[in-house]
């Protein structure tokens, strides 16, 4: 194997991990949304 087939190789495995670190790394780090804790919170009419 050439010497630039082996940088290409480890430069592409570098690159398809850092942004698979990146996306687990989002993914684990967003705060859950706020949804509504009764069907109270869910009518259109005002009580």
């Amino acid at each position: 194997m050439n010497t630039s087939a082996i940088i290409l190789m480890v430069a592409v495995q570098l690159t398809a991990t850092c942004c698979v670190a990146y996306f687990y790394y989002r993914v684990l780090t967003t705060p859950p949304r706020p949804e509504p804790d009764s069907y109270v919170d869910n009518d259109d009419e005002p009580r």
